[in-house]
């Protein structure tokens, strides 16, 4: 009997470790919000996951909008997402909203902030092992999508790394790290259906 109560502590050790490892949390989210968000008040943090909210119906809708099977640790219905409402008084400022995504050489980070209509306001890469780290996690870099929406990525082929319409005009600062790139470019996809899943309901701007 003790045995089996060890092993099923195991168990639940074993679990919590890899919900705790697929998460993505703002490291500082006091800093980060008042750096995004310099106007907010206050911020308000709930815990979603594509298990709670619709199941399996829900997976198969978020990979067929993100063209893309999912796979690995970071993408199955049980991954937890941290969903950041930003607030200035009782009125929603917007969501700071990120997503764990297999690179080259280990997982990306990548958090957006939105407003209310989901046009994205604030890009940032908070994890990011890559020789061209520094060129991705750029002002620059980050510049480029801010304005953009779920409607100007949904023509984006994840498989093929091809875009059309403005997020064609988005320029990889690392043309020998391509593959980051392409890691990047699909958190932002990812980043976004899930938000349209979780938040806005396929509301478009």
């Amino acid at each position: 009997m003790k045995k089996l109560l060890i092993a099923g502590a195991l168990v639940l050790a074993a679990t919590a470790s890899l919900w705790a490892a697929v998460g993505c949390d703002l490291n500082d989210p006091d800093r980060d919000v008042k750096r995004i968000f310099p106007e907010s008040t206050g911020y308000k943090t709930t815990y979603l996951s594509i298990k709670d909210g619709g199941g399996l119906q829900q997976l198969a809708r978020v990979i067929n909008r993100l063209g893309d099977k999912f796979s690995g640790p970071y993408e199955n219905i049980d991954v937890p997402y941290t969903l950041y409402e930003i607030k200035k008084g009782a009125a929603t400022l917007g969501y700071i909203h990120g997503v764990n995504q297999k690179g080259t050489y280990g997982g990306i980070q990548v958090f957006l902030a939105l407003d209310p209509q989901g046009v994205i306001r604030g890009f940032y890469i908070q994890k990011l092992t890559s020789r061209a780290a520094t060129q991705l996690r750029s002002k620059s870099f980050a510049r480029q999508f801010i304005g953009l929406s779920l409607k100007d990525f949904d023509g984006y082929n994840v498989p093929f790394g091809r875009a059309e319409g403005p997020v064609a005009a988005i320029r990889n600062p690392a043309p020998e790290a391509v593959w980051d790139f392409r890691a990047v470019m699909r958190a932002v996809k990812k980043n976004l259906i899930l938000m349209d899943e979780f938040v806005y309901h396929g509301a478009k701007p």
